[in-house]
Formats: structure tokens, C-alpha cells, sequence
């Protein structure tokens, strides 16, 4: 089965983290919490953010990117798991194929990734596209956007297809047919 990790580098801002966390527990996805970080982790903004989903998700803290690095060395042969969200390349996040372990990382909402780290792994770089005139997408939508990708490619194994509602059903599905000279 598929298996999704989302790496925050030194997050900033509580509340993305929060809604991140969301994220990571409806998903399935670990979450990864590389630090310093811009908030303590009881922080009430940060909880808030992730309501009560807190003991729904893997949460693996990090003292610094290296140490991230060195939990998860890259196995030799292998295909590399490891992909840099950047506004800074032209690679769509569309335009690659996730292997079965992904390691998607974002960093901090007021500088991105380290330029170095960057530039050491050109190949690892996607971006979202987004207007030119604007800087970034929030980092909460960011994540949720490149999450959703790598599931969709991989079927969304794992996750239900099937909604209900609470208080009603749905109605049995009919063609629908619409006639345009009458809109």
C-alpha cells in the first residue's frame, strides 16, 4: 500500500500546521515536523487548527533537516522518494510519477526550501502553478493540493469513495439531459 509522508521544514505559522495535520489524518499521511519551529507544538492555535484530530495521525518530530535526512536515507537502486515543493522551477507537480513511499517537502512560509538543498536535487523540484504576479499558494493548500496528486495517482488506496448523509438519501442516479437552446 502506498505510503504518503509530509515533511514541514521549520513551519512558522500554527494554524497551517494545523489544518496540515487535518490533512494527514483523513489522508493517512505521517506527518513530519522538522524543526526550530515558529510555535510551541501546544500551541492553542495549533490545536484549534487541527480540531480533534490529533490522536488520528502520526506526528514525527525532527531535530533539523539533517537528522531528517539521516531517518530516511534514500535506499541505493531505488527510485528516490523524495520530492522539494518550490515556486522556483518549472516542473509542474503533475509532470512526475510518485513512487509507492513519497516524502513531499515544504518549507517555511516566509522563505520556502533552503536555495542549496534546491539546487543540490534540480530533478526533486516541482511547483504549483500559480499567477506570475503573486508569490505563493497558503502552505496549508499547498500540501492539501500535492497530497490529493500523489493519492490520485496511486487510486486512493486506502481512503473511501462513499459518502452518506446524515438525515436523507440520495436518490437513485438518472441520466440527466439537458436541452441548451432553452438555457
Amino acid at each position: 500500500m502506498h505510503k504518503l509522508h509530509l515533511v514541514l521544514v521549520e513551519p512558522r505559522i500554527p494554524q497551517n500546521t494545523g489544518s496540515i495535520a487535518r490533512t494527514c489524518a483523513v489522508t493517512g499521511a505521517v506527518l513530519h515536523l522538522v524543526h526550530p519551529l515558529g510555535f510551541r507544538i501546544d500551541d492553542t492555535k495549533l490545536k484549534r487548527a487541527g480540531l480533534d484530530y490529533w490522536d488520528k495521525l502520526e506526528i514525527i518530530h525532527h531535530e533539523n533537516l539533517d537528522a531528517f535526512f539521516a531517518a530516511y536515507p534514500a535506499a541505493e537502486g531505488a527510485q528516490n522518494p523524495f520530492f522539494y515543493f518550490t515556486a522556483k522551477t518549472g516542473t509542474l507537480y503533475t509532470d512526475v510519477t510518485y513512487p509507492e513511499e513519497t516524502f513531499l517537502l515544504f518549507g517555511r512560509e516566509d522563505l520556502g526550501l533552503d536555495e542549496a538543498l534546491l539546487a543540490a536535487n534540480p530533478e526533486r523540484c516541482v511547483r504549483i502553478p500559480m499567477r506570475e504576479t503573486l508569490r505563493c499558494l497558503n502552505l496549508s493548500n499547498s500540501v492539501a493540493v500535492a497530497a490529493y496528486e500523489v493519492l490520485r495517482q496511486h487510486d486512493f488506496a486506502g481512503l473511501t469513495r462513499d459518502g452518506r448523509m446524515a438525515n436523507a438519501a440520495w436518490e437513485p442516479e438518472t441520466p440527466r439531459t439537458y436541452d441548451i437552446s432553452q438555457i
